[in-house]
């Protein structure tokens, strides 16, 4: 009896639907292929915030800068020439000529990547130079904090913090050369 109930509840009455005891519900039907996901507002690339992930990290953590000359930097045995900017995972030329391009502008980058950093290393030339209060000031209002120095004590600083495995950034002026 139960069984005869089943078949009856499953069979098909009609064209237009399935037939539960006596009443016909409508069948839903789909033209097309099966889609299982919708996406929503909240899909979109508008509404998130884009980060990058590594699938493979190296054993040692960030970069280390092996040498600085008047022409530039040797990091992670790259040669960059001039002024560079050092972040989490990429090394980039950095468009300024001396501490005095040193602007909001300029370090736009350094707030705007994910994820956060939480120091930027200034290396200003050959000696530790005044920057424009204005930049650390909106520099700290974005939540990262500032070291500005000499360019060889910013590499070291710099190579400090990657060490320790902090989320440090460098921008980084070469020192000129030295008179003899």
């Amino acid at each position: 009896m139960a069984a005869t109930g089943c078949a009856r509840l499953l069979s098909l009455g009609s064209v237009h639907g399935l037939r539960l005891g006596s009443r016909a519900l409508p069948v839903l039907t789909r033209i097309g292929p099966v889609r299982h996901h919708r996406l929503g507002p909240s899909d979109d690339e508008m509404y998130q915030r884009t980060t990058v992930s590594l699938m493979q990290k190296e054993a040692d953590g960030g970069s280390i800068i092996y040498s600085y000359s008047p022409r530039g930097f040797n990091i992670d045995g790259n040669k960059v020439f001039g002024p560079c900017a050092i972040l989490p995972p990429a090394i980039l030329q950095w468009n300024v000529g001396c501490h005095t391009d040193i602007t909001v502008e300029s370090l736009s980058l350094f707030y705007l990547i994910e994820p956060r950093i939480e120091i930027l290393v200034l290396g200003t030339g050959a000696r530790t130079e005044r920057l424009d209060p204005n930049v650390l000031a909106f520099l700290k209002k974005k939540g990262i904090a500032v070291e500005v120095q000499d360019t060889p004590n910013a590499c070291a600083t710099f190579n400090f913090l990657s060490s320790e495995r902090r989320i440090a950034a460098a921008a980084l002026i070469p020192p000129p050369e030295q008179a003899e």
